[in-house]
């Protein structure tokens, strides 16, 4: 099974970065590659939310996915539903720690990709792993320049 991690440490308190990354109505001002984000439902009930959500990206594709938060343990996890192509599953699992630094936030994928996609896995996954790396910087950059606010 393909794995992408990728950690990266971010000068702020951890809560409040786990926060400000899983307000999904807010991705297309965090992220740089969605132009949309829509929560079409959330539930909490204490120490847990469950979102379901479609996104859009800069190309116009758009896919819906659900994602569980742990609010006491800092942990949300994730999967691509519909449509999964060019993946026959996408489960992501987002952590946070926090350290003297701030917060390490550290982004796992596991995933198959679908065996009529073309594109070999090798690029695949450099491919993922360079866009990963990319969307942290940014998330960085922005929650410790305070362009992201609560």
């Amino acid at each position: 099974m393909p794995r992408i991690e990728n950690t990266i440490v971010i000068g702020a308190d951890a809560e409040l970065v786990f926060d400000l990354t899983n307000d999904i109505a807010r991705w297309s001002e965090i992220f740089d590659e969605y132009s949309d984000a829509k929560v079409l439902s959330e539930e909490r009930e204490g120490r847990w939310t469950e979102i379901v959500f479609e996104l859009t990206n800069e190309e116009g594709a758009s896919w819906r996915s659900w994602r569980i938060l742990d609010h006491r343990e800092l942990v949300a996890v994730a999967e691509r539903r519909d449509p999964l192509y060019p993946f026959r599953y996408m489960h992501l699992r987002w952590s946070y720690e926090p350290v003297p630094e701030g917060t390490a936030m550290t982004w796992v994928q596991d995933f198959e990709l679908d065996e009529k996609f073309p594109v070999p896995l090798e690029t695949v996954l450099e491919r993922m792993n360079t866009h990963t790396r990319h969307n942290q910087a940014g998330i960085k950059r922005k929650i410790e320049s305070g362009d992201v606010r609560p």
